[in-house]
């Protein structure tokens, strides 16, 4: 159970702070949700306390891991299908998973061919579908503004 304050990831969407803990009738059953604010875009998102597991919701990870998803983005990358489909799949997978470090492999992966090759249009908003994620869980593991880490993340690959 999380409570109010808690910094947490809700995969696919990003990282926020939970801000309250709402009973709402939906379909004629009353549920309690989470509402929980995304720095990144400032959005309010209402997560069902039922399905936290199932979501994949967990706690945002602490400053000292920072350095590790740092690590993850300068390091080589690995050699991705040639097969369009197959490497997007293989992506989003990974972005599914809401773990940090592969979404950094995703962004690390995408930004590599994009240097190399160039990306699909889907892939270029993969790419920046999942900057953004990791992005909001910097922002919070961190307490930096947005910039700031969209900055350390050009300057790795630069």
């Amino acid at each position: 159970m999380f409570k109010v304050g808690d910094k947490v990831v809700y995969p696919m969407h990003g990282a926020g702070v939970i801000e309250s803990i709402e009973e709402k009738e939906v379909l004629g059953e009353i549920r309690k949700y989470y509402v929980m604010r995304l720095p990144v875009g400032d959005m309010k998102v209402m997560i069902p306390m039922g399905n936290v597991k199932d979501l994949g919701l967990r706690q945002v990870i602490e400053e000292e891991d920072v350095e590790k998803v740092l690590h993850i983005l300068k390091e080589k990358g690995e050699d991705t299908s040639t097969n369009w489909n197959r490497r997007y799949r293989a992506h989003l997978e990974k972005i599914k998973s809401g773990d940090i470090y592969e979404v950094a492999e995703v962004v690390r992966n995408l930004v590599l061919r994009e240097q190399e090759k160039g990306l699909s249009t889907g892939e270029r908003k993969m790419l920046e579908n999942a900057r953004q994620i990791l992005i909001s869980e910097l922002v919070l593991a961190r307490e930096l503004a947005e910039d700031k880490i969209e900055s350390m993340i050009n300057g790795v690959f630069a």
